[in-house]
């Protein structure tokens, strides 16, 4: 690294208090000339999809999560008006719970309880970190985000006795995810057992008619928010799927939406050196050589910050992540994502980063003011934020005197705006790089294969099931199972499956027989 070059690949931003420093990058001097023709198709590309064009063919929608923040930029009225009126009808219901206007059985809410997976909880995850404190938060926020029994113990556990001041906010836009639906019903039995009525502290964040929206109706929640098949939920943190979490929560949601109307404008830029987003997305074609050879680390310098490589890990990889380009021809494309908070991995994977195999990028994720108010001094006049930025400096150093790549994102502080803008700046390098290597970012094949090999597994546990019922109480193992069953080639799943009941009391499969996996035997006994 030098000043010269620090200065020359130095982006910043003096109003939005952002900067992009992409000069640790080892890329050629002629590097953007040689691939503005890319970047001019990519601008193009994204220029189309802002204006309706359809980016899933095989699903025939649209993708408008940047109309998000600029509703006037969405293709009809309709849609516009859908935005805004969804965007009132947020800070209304938000408002009416923070007055007592709508409470719950026990009296004004304190806590919400967010039901969703995946990007229904990714991203209120990291937000509700980021911008929360404990002593401004209007409620309490907690998460069911997988159908784990035991995590959801864990939740209901802290909310013991306070379920009736408790807003339950189930989040899918079909209604029929597995994970989400499960964990309503959890919810529900938690509240009934309590004595209390669960409609009366639930509402539903979900796609127009879907079997959640027909559910909420009939049962008469407290209300219904909607979810547009035009934003996937990924990208929906900016849309009822995070805002609501977040004004609950009392986070001023729009200051977001100005961060990332404002990263809009700034990343429709035309010129290479003046488009961050198109700065990041061509250093990750630099570095991966757009063939995703190298991980990208992300390392944000902030507690506050810790969620965001979690939440940029879906955010790109299952965007990247596809076998077949636009053109049908198989590819396997992606970056692999991962990451932590600084300097804490400098006691974790750093020595690895530093000395082990190169293959990998780091993106440092600086914030320049330690806290509100001042700090003291823990050592020679030094605080523990001058540590924390020195740990960032002596690592960055570190790693590129032993020739690894970085890049580093820099904001003054963490603030509505700011996070508005970091996932307005991801958003379109996530849809530039895919232009580059020609995939579609906005479609999840692979997502919807893993849903429907579960469905099948379960439906295999159904037969292990009726063959043990068959068995009229003898002892039986996975092989002669399997075959029974019509299915010899799935012995070592049903094996899996096997153990998996005889764990779990409720299913009354007995395992009579410890040993190797081809030794067990299994009974189902109802006594």
């Amino acid at each position: 690294m030098s000043w010269s070059r620090f200065q020359q690949h130095h982006f910043h931003h003096a109003e939005l208090g952002f900067s992009l420093d992409i000069s640790g990058m080892d890329f050629p001097d002629n590097f953007f000339q040689e691939h503005g023709p890319l970047a001019q198709k990519a601008l193009d590309a994204m220029r189309e999809l802002e204006n309706g064009a359809i980016a899933n063919p095989d699903e025939n929608r649209m993708v408008g999560h940047y109309w998000l923040r600029d509703p006037d930029r969405a293709p009809d009225g309709d849609t516009r008006a859908a935005i805004r009126g969804a965007l009132e009808q947020i800070e209304t219901f938000a408002g009416q719970i923070h007055e007592g206007k709508t409470a719950g059985q026990g009296g004004a809410f304190e806590n919400l309880l967010i039901i969703g997976i995946g990007g229904s909880a990714l991203g209120p995850q990291f937000v509700s970190q980021a911008l929360g404190h404990p002593e401004k938060d209007r409620m309490k926020i907690w998460f069911f985000d997988n159908t784990d029994p035991d995590g959801m113990d864990l939740v209901l556990a802290n909310l013991r006795g306070q379920l009736d001041r408790t807003l339950a906010i189930v989040i899918s836009k079909s209604g029929t995810t597995a994970e989400t639906r499960n964990g309503m019903l959890e919810a529900k039995a938690a509240w009934e057992a309590a004595g209390l009525e669960f409609a009366r502290h639930a509402a539903a964040v979900t796609g127009a008619g879907s079997q959640l929206d027909r559910q909420a109706e009939q049962e008469e929640w407290l209300t219904r928010f909607p979810m547009w098949d035009w934003v996937g939920g990924r990208t929906s943190e900016l849309a009822t799927v995070g805002l609501l979490p977040a004004a609950l929560q009392g986070i001023p949601i729009r200051e977001m939406l100005a961060g990332a109307a404002a990263m809009d404008d700034l990343t429709r830029s035309t010129e290479i050196p003046q488009n961050p987003a198109l700065l990041l997305a061509l250093m990750w074609l630099h570095a991966t050589r757009g063939r995703g050879e190298k991980d990208m680390v992300i390392l944000p310098y902030k507690d506050r910050l810790a969620l965001f490589s979690k939440y940029l890990q879906q955010l790109i990889m299952e965007s990247l992540g596809k076998e077949l380009d636009l053109d049908g021809k198989v590819v396997r494309q992606g970056i692999a994502v991962y990451g932590n908070k600084g300097s804490t991995d400098q006691h974790a994977y750093i020595q690895q980063l530093r000395e082990g195999v190169n293959n990998f990028f780091v993106t440092f994720i600086e914030v320049l003011r330690d806290r509100d108010g001042e700090s003291i001094s823990v050592e020679d006049d030094f605080t523990s934020g001058d540590f924390l930025h020195g740990f960032y400096l002596g690592t960055r150093s570190a790693l590129r005197e032993n020739g690894r790549e970085c890049l580093t994102i820099t904001i003054r502080e963490v603030t509505p705006r700011a996070v508005g803008l970091l996932i307005a700046l991801y958003e379109r390098a996530v849809g530039f790089y895919a232009t580059f290597v020609n995939i579609n970012a906005y479609h999840q094949p692979g997502v919807e294969a893993g849903k429907k090999a579960a469905a099948a597994v379960l439906r295999r546990k159904r037969s292990v099931l009726d063959c043990l019922a068959g068995a009229g109480g003898q002892a039986i193992g996975a092989e002669e199972i399997a075959q029974k069953t019509g299915a010899p080639e799935e012995a070592e799943t049903i094996h899996k499956l096997l153990e998996h009941l005889a764990a779990n009391p409720q299913s009354f499969v007995e395992k009579t027989v410890e040993g190797k996996p081809a030794d067990a035997r299994y009974a189902l006994r109802r006594n």
